[in-house]
């Protein structure tokens, strides 16, 4: 469904992609892991074409990123932003129909609300939630408006940005499971990025170790902990010697 290949990208003397390689197959949940500032976010915005690589190819769906349509190309996509990203002047349900309100996908209002409300309740959110502001909502109550916003418009592909940052636990894993049965529902690809070990291991298919502007390593995750590659090694354990230097 989607393949880099030899994907570069560097903003000044700062090389953040140094040849990137990866496959994601049709239908399954990569996640991809590595430190800040490993280019995870960048290799993302290259895929969706809001970065442009200087050097490699991306694929999706067997047909280059580049070409063709870029509204018909963005429509396969859904995404979960890391901040939430909802608009505080609309209500829920108009951030949850966002892309149903408008564009190629416009449909009636009262039928784009019905499916914003079907989304929240999906997530797990009450109907009453629609007509809330986002600034009335708990931080987890919003991730889910984030979730419900991403699958509304039933994409094909789904990002998902440190989905679990700045929950407790128990939302974490409340967040983590949603992801999981939606896209198994949804047949979806999906592609997170993401520190939490905890979501790596409850949303990954496969895993992909980004360090240095390269793959590490990539696999299955029930392989993950068992790999003899020191850079995985030392990201999933949080050991401060390895490969990966600390900041100090």
């Amino acid at each position: 469904m989607i393949e880099l290949r030899d994907v570069h990208k560097a903003f000044g003397p700062n090389h953040v992609l140094n040849g990137v390689n990866l496959t994601l197959p049709k239908g399954e949940s990569m996640v991809i892991i590595g430190g800040s500032g490993t280019g995870k976010s960048v290799l993302l915005k290259c895929v969706l074409g809001l970065v442009t690589p200087d050097k490699g190819e991306i694929l999706v769906g067997g047909a280059p990123a580049d070409k063709g349509s870029r509204d018909a190309f963005l429509a396969r996509f859904g995404m979960l932003f890391q901040g939430g990203a909802l608009f505080d002047s609309l209500p829920v349900w108009q951030n949850v129909a966002f892309r149903l309100l408008r564009g190629a996908q416009k449909r009636p209002k009262e039928e784009a609300r019905a499916i914003a409300v079907e989304k929240l309740r999906r997530v797990g959110l009450k109907p009453e939630v629609a007509d809330l502001f986002p600034a009335e909502l708990s931080g987890g109550m919003q991730k889910r408006v984030g979730l419900a916003r991403a699958i509304a418009a039933e994409p094909e592909i789904i990002f998902f940005d440190e989905p679990t940052t700045g929950l407790d636990p128990i939302m974490s894993g409340v967040i983590n499971e949603l992801i999981r049965e939606i896209v198994v529902e949804m047949g979806a690809t999906a592609m997170t990025i993401t520190h939490d070990m905890t979501s790596v291991r409850a949303i990954a298919d496969r895993v992909a170790m980004l360090h240095g502007g390269v793959i590490r390593w990539t696999g299955p995750v029930s392989e993950m902990d068992a790999t003899p590659e020191p850079y995985v090694q030392q990201f999933i354990h949080g050991r401060a010697e390895g490969p990966i230097e600390s900041v100090r």
